[in-house]
C-alpha cells in the first residue's frame, strides 16, 4: 500500500459529498483518488484532482485501496463482496447488510483475501451522544433504570429517493435510522438479553414502515427504548436518561451535519461545537430528597474520529471501535 490511502467513493450524492469526501480529503493518510459519477460529472467542481469514474467496475480496476460503499442500501451487499474479491478494504455505510448472513459471508471472505470489512456508524462520533455517554460512565445517575434513544423529524411526503420507498432488501424507517440508534445502545451497554420490537406504515402510500418503537432488555432490569418516526411536528429530547440518583435529558443538536451541507470543512475553527443554548440537563436528588439541577455543555462533534479510526485500523491494526458482534447483533434485531 502506498503512504496514503488510496480512496474511492461509489457515490457522490448527500452521503458522498457531506459524510465521506470532506474527511478523507483533509486527512493526512487518506488520497481522495475518485468517485463513482454515473450520471452527473459534479465531484470535480469540490475536488479538481479527482478522478470521475463512469462505473463500479471502473474504480475497482484501479489503484485503489479503500473503497467507501455509501450506494442504496439493498446494493451494499453486492458491492463489498465486488470489492472484497478485487483486493479492496471496505468502509460499508449502514447498513451494512440487510441479514445476519450476508454480514457473516462478508467478515469472512474479508478475512480470507487478507482485507478489512469496516461500518460505518458516524453517530457514534455525535456531540450529544458523547455527552449521554459521560453523564452515564460518570456514575452520578446511579443505577439506571431508563434510557429512551429518540431520532424524529417530521416529512408527511413520500420520498423521491426510491430505493428508500420500495419494497427492497434493508428498506423502511427501521433499516434507515434503526442502525443510528441500535449502534449507540450497543456501544453504551452491549448486547440485549432480548428484545421487542414494533413498526407501522402511517404515510399515506407508504409502503415502507415510517415508524418504529424497540425495547431492549438488559440486566439488572435496564430497559433502553429506540423510537424513531417521521411524522413528529414537535421533535422530542433525543436522549433521555433516568437512574436511582437523577435523570438526564438532552435534545438533538449536534451541529455537524448542518455545517458540512453549508460547506464548512472540518479542519475549519468551530467545526462541531454546539450552540451552548443545548446543554444537556441533569437533575439530581439530594440527601434530603431535594433536586439540583445542571447543564452540561456537549463535547465537540468529531466524525473525523470515525476516519481516523478507519485508518489506524488499516495501517496499525488497532482495533476498530465498532466490532463484527456489534453489527451482527444490530442485523438480529433488524431483520427480525
Amino acid at each position: 500500500m502506498n503512504s496514503k490511502i488510496n480512496t474511492g467513493l461509489l457515490a457522490y450524492g448527500m452521503s458522498g459529498k457531506v459524510f465521506h469526501a470532506p474527511f478523507v480529503s483533509t486527512h493526512p493518510g487518506f488520497n481522495l483518488k475518485g468517485i463513482v459519477e454515473r450520471n452527473r460529472k459534479i465531484a470535480q467542481d469540490d475536488y479538481p484532482e479527482i478522478i470521475s469514474y463512469n462505473s463500479v467496475e471502473e474504480l475497482l480496476n484501479d489503484d485503489i485501496d479503500l473503497v467507501i460503499i455509501n450506494t442504496p442500501n439493498n446494493t451494499h451487499y453486492e458491492y463489498a463482496k465486488q470489492a472484497l474479491k478485487a483486493g479492496k478494504h471496505i468502509l460499508v455505510e449502514k447498513p451494512f447488510t440487510a441479514t445476519t448472513d450476508q454480514a457473516k459471508e462478508l467478515f469472512a471472505l474479508a478475512k480470507s483475501v487478507g482485507k478489512k470489512a469496516l461500518v460505518y456508524q458516524n453517530r457514534r462520533y455525535d456531540s450529544g451522544f458523547n455527552a449521554v455517554k459521560k453523564v452515564i460512565e460518570s456514575g452520578k445517575l446511579g443505577k439506571l433504570v431508563e434510557v429512551h434513544f429518540r431520532y424524529d423529524r417530521y416529512r408527511n411526503e413520500i420520498s423521491p429517493k426510491t430505493f428508500k420507498e420500495e419494497l427492497v432488501e434493508a428498506t423502511g424507517l427501521q433499516y434507515d435510522l434503526g442502525p443510528h440508534l441500535l449502534d449507540q445502545a450497543i456501544a453504551l451497554f452491549g448486547k440485549p438479553e432480548k428484545f421487542n420490537k414494533i413498526l407501522s406504515k402511517n404515510r399515506v402510500n407508504t409502503k415502507v414502515d415510517d415508524y418504529f418503537a424497540i425495547q431492549l432488555t438488559y440486566p439488572n432490569e435496564l430497559n433502553v427504548f429506540l423510537t424513531a418516526s417521521m411524522l413528529v411536528a414537535d421533535i422530542q429530547s433525543a436522549f433521555v436518561v433516568n437512574g436511582m440518583m437523577g435523570s438526564f435529558s438532552k435534545n438533538h443538536a449536534d451541529v455537524q451535519e448542518a455545517q458540512l451541507l453549508k460547506g464548512m470543512k472540518p479542519t475549519e475553527e468551530g467545526y462541531g461545537i454546539e450552540n451552548p443554548d443545548d446543554a444537556g440537563k441533569l437533575t439530581l436528588v439530594t440527601e434530603d430528597g431535594g433536586r439540583t439541577t445542571e447543564f452540561i455543555p456537549s463535547e465537540k462533534g468529531d466524525y473525523p474520529g470515525i476516519f481516523e479510526a478507519v485508518y489506524q485500523n488499516i495501517v496499525n491494526e488497532k482495533p476498530y471501535p465498532i466490532t463484527e458482534e456489534d453489527i451482527l447483533t444490530q442485523l438480529e434485531i433488524l431483520q427480525s
